[in-house]
């Protein structure tokens, strides 16, 4: 069952996934359908999940579950990933890599390896003020609080000092 995301209560459970690169304004328009099928239709044992999604900066995928309502299952879980890897697919785009940094320069929000970030950190091309994404947040209040914090806020601190 399809909702506004910005309806779901504060503790349902939410999935990051970041894009490599942002998506185009004919990408987002087609995804957003994509989006609102898959959950319109996703459901765990045959019950609705109350569900939601928001794009944000052309790259976040963020899909919202209300588990007050009935929580995600095994197999509800693996067909959000199965859709999630058919959109990677057809875009050509990585959306599941977790050992990836997002991070903003300014308005801009760029994307580095891990690796790439590390020696960034070593560099001092970015800094423990560095606004970074915390992909790991596990709850609509945690998306909203600790997201987009400076990396040492964030489990990135251990790269910069």
């Amino acid at each position: 069952m399809l909702v506004e995301f910005n309806t779901l209560p504060e503790e349902s459970r939410v999935w990051i996934y970041q894009a490599n690169r942002s998506f185009n304004e004919t990408e987002l328009e087609e995804i957003q359908s994509k989006l609102d099928t898959f959950i319109e239709n996703w459901t765990a044992h045959g019950s609705d999940l109350q569900s939601g999604y928001t794009i944000k900066y052309k790259r976040f995928i963020i899909i919202g579950l209300n588990q007050d309502l009935n929580k995600a299952t095994g197999c509800s879980i693996d067909a959000s990933v199965h859709f999630i890897q058919q959109l990677e697919k057809e875009y050509n785009v990585d959306l599941m890599d977790k050992m990836n940094v997002s991070y903003k320069q300014g308005e801009y929000v760029a994307y580095k390896s891990l690796t790439d970030f590390r020696k960034m950190a070593k560099d001092k091309a970015v800094s423990k003020n560095t606004i970074v994404f915390n992909n790991l947040v596990s709850n609509i209040a945690e998306l909203k609080e600790n997201w987009e914090v400076p990396a040492s806020d964030s489990w990135h601190s251990r790269f910069v000092k």
